[in-house]
């Protein structure tokens, strides 16, 4: 029951932050000058805007594993790199929010429960004939 409920609130918590960051990014003005700061163009805090809110969906949307799938490597990719830019950008304590992000997203990730996992048959990795009946020898 503990990891249940770990798992929701964590996942409710940053599909929360996704959305309203995302929202943000779309139609607030901070993002606009922090996007020009680091010295991105505007295009990609549209894109991003888009895939937070879509990502944050798909984190608490039933029945849609390998979309949470992507949502999980998209914010990876998301706040490693904005750890980075703040962090190049000598943004100080700034560029440590993202890394506390990712510790949740992983939080997240490794307390899914069974149900929402991809399922892996057990001969899907090993390797088929390429047709199913032997060569005659000659």
């Amino acid at each position: 029951m503990g990891r249940k409920v770990t798992y929701w609130v964590v996942t409710g918590l940053l599909a929360l932050s996704a959305l309203f960051v995302g929202v943000n990014y779309l139609w607030g003005s901070q993002p606009v000058q922090t996007f020009a700061h680091l010295g991105y163009p505007q295009q990609l805090r549209v894109l991003l805007g888009i895939a937070k809110l879509l990502g944050g969906i798909a984190l608490i949307v039933p029945g849609l594993p390998t979309l949470r799938e992507w949502a999980y490597a998209g914010f990876t990719f998301a706040w490693i790199a904005a750890a980075a830019a703040h962090y190049l950008a000598k943004d100080g304590a700034v560029a440590f929010f993202p890394l506390v992000l990712l510790i949740l997203l992983f939080v997240s990730y490794l307390t899914k429960l069974a149900s929402q996992r991809l399922a892996v048959r057990a001969g899907a990795l090993a390797a088929k004939p390429l047709c199913s009946s032997p060569k005659k020898a000659l």
